[in-house]
């Protein structure tokens, strides 16, 4: 059993699994993309702030990555054997997103669920 690298992850939610919002994912797989996005958005912001005009440019990045990065979201919750829908609770202030990092944090359900095999087997 060998962990997601990087740049695998990175293709997995973007390129591969765009938006899909079936099957599940990985735990490294979901936090290589939030990591991703997270250095995107410190990036994009440093830059926004030196060069204004290119602050379109990181609009359109930001709105391209909503729906891989709410998809990922989805399949990690199927991977721990919730349904997507879980990913509502986030909206409840604070103890929502608590909820949500535990979620996340936990490792994949083992064997078959009803969203399909386990990932990491």
């Amino acid at each position: 059993m060998k962990t997601m690298g990087f740049v695998e992850a990175l293709e997995s939610v973007v390129v591969k699994n765009y938006a899909n919002f079936s099957g599940r994912a990985r735990r490294s797989e979901y936090w290589y993309f939030a990591l991703a996005n997270f250095v995107f958005g410190i990036v994009s912001g440093v830059l926004a702030v030196a060069y204004p005009e290119i602050m379109y440019l990181v609009y359109i990045v930001g709105l391209a990555l909503l729906v891989p990065g709410l998809a990922v979201c989805v399949r990690r919750l199927h991977d721990i054997g919730k349904s997507g829908w879980w990913y509502l609770i986030g909206f409840v202030p604070y103890i929502g997103a608590l909820v949500l990092f535990v979620f996340f944090v936990k490792d994949s359900q083992p064997g078959e669920n009803k969203w399909g095999p386990n990932p990491k087997e």
